[in-house]
């Protein structure tokens, strides 16, 4: 373990160094992986330092309790120090075990959430609309930044689809075990019998690329614009502001309407274009890894049913964890945090006994 330590140690004065080369700042791409590590492995050699500090401290104290002219009331002392640093260390091993797990490298970007109307309907549409809007609110709570990107409103404050960028510090690491399918059962408004109704909808969660993420060719994309559609404003019908990109390698479109500028619906839409190409380039790699990941909380797959609202019994079940919560009402209000704690501690489990 120590000799591990001194290695992050090591690698952290490195990459301090690397940082303030001119010939690493002058290259875009490095210079961000580098900082990108640095991040990452900053807070690890932090606790190292003092994990470190505490085990010397500790064989100093030992060694003035081996010396004979060591007088009786400072070798009580010091055992009774001593114990305090050994709890200390026990603490400390248990934190540095967790930080030494494997990091998911895109655990500190920005995200990009996309909520589709599945089975159902307009009741499907109306809960697309409430699970979007309960990540803008579990967004607010942690400091997060929300920015609509693209939607399909159907006009009873429902969406066929609504695409959103997420940003702050570590977004990606509170959001991304939310891909799946998430299925809703209540009894419609409309519903002048009383029955329930069962709906469900996708989510997808996708790490922000940055542009050295992705190789992007613009001979590669066919660009689209056409007059806008449905409400969105006074733009609506009377200019070309709407643009669809076409990535021809990958077969992926993207749409992109709500915002009144072709220009600014097209820088829109090629964040979504490259968080999907992103995301595809990262999951053929995992796929020829191993399978491991298909074992683990989150494998991204959006046909998994993850979760289950009920309204009539006031609850939310995620099924991966056989968690069940009778808070669907401050859940659906953005108070998320036992929810996404409770799947963060499980994959630090699976991540343990997979070592």
């Amino acid at each position: 373990m120590n000799t591990r330590l001194n290695d992050i140690l090591h690698r952290r004065d490195e990459i301090t160094s690397l940082l303030a080369d001119p010939d690493i700042t002058a290259n875009q791409k490095k210079y961000t992986q580098l900082s990108r590590e640095f991040s990452e492995i900053e807070p690890v050699a932090a606790h190292a330092e003092k994990h470190l500090q505490l085990l010397q401290q500790l064989a100093d104290n030992q060694e003035l309790l081996a010396d004979p002219d060591c007088d009786r009331e400072l070798k009580e002392l010091t055992e009774a120090e001593n114990q305090d640093i050994k709890q200390a260390i026990s603490d400390s091993d248990e934190q540095l075990t967790l930080l030494l797990l494997p990091k998911d490298p895109n655990d500190q970007r920005n995200a990009i959430l996309e909520v589709r109307a599945g089975t159902g309907g307009d009741e499907a549409a109306l809960f697309a609309a409430d699970l979007f809007r309960m990540y803008s609110r579990y967004a607010e709570m942690q400091g997060f930044k929300v920015s609509i990107l693209s939607s399909s409103a159907i006009g009873l404050g429902g969406y066929k689809e609504i695409i959103a960028q997420i940003t702050g510090v570590g977004v990606f690491s509170r959001f991304k075990f939310e891909s799946g399918t998430h299925r809703v059962q209540r009894v419609p408004e409309t519903e002048s019998g009383g029955r329930i109704h069962t709906s469900a909808c996708t989510v997808a969660i996708l790490p922000e690329a940055e542009a050295v993420d992705v190789n992007l060719r613009p001979e590669d994309i066919r660009i689209d614009v056409y007059r806008a559609s449905g409400a969105g404003g006074q733009h609506v019908n009377k200019t070309e502001s709407a643009v669809r990109l076409t990535h021809a390698p990958s077969g992926l479109v993207v749409t992109c309407q709500d915002q009144a500028s072709q220009h600014k619906n097209k820088a829109q839409a090629m964040k979504v274009l490259q968080a999907r190409l992103f995301d595809k380039q990262q999951s053929e790699a995992n796929a020829e890894r191993s399978g491991m990941r298909k074992d683990m909380v989150g494998s991204g797959d959006r046909s998994e049913r993850i979760r289950t609202y009920n309204y009539p019994q006031g609850r939310i079940t995620d099924h991966r964890i056989n968690l069940t919560l009778y808070k669907l009402d401050q859940i659906l209000g953005g108070d998320m945090t036992e929810l996404i704690d409770a799947l963060l501690t499980h994959h630090q489990a699976e991540l343990l006994a997979a070592q």
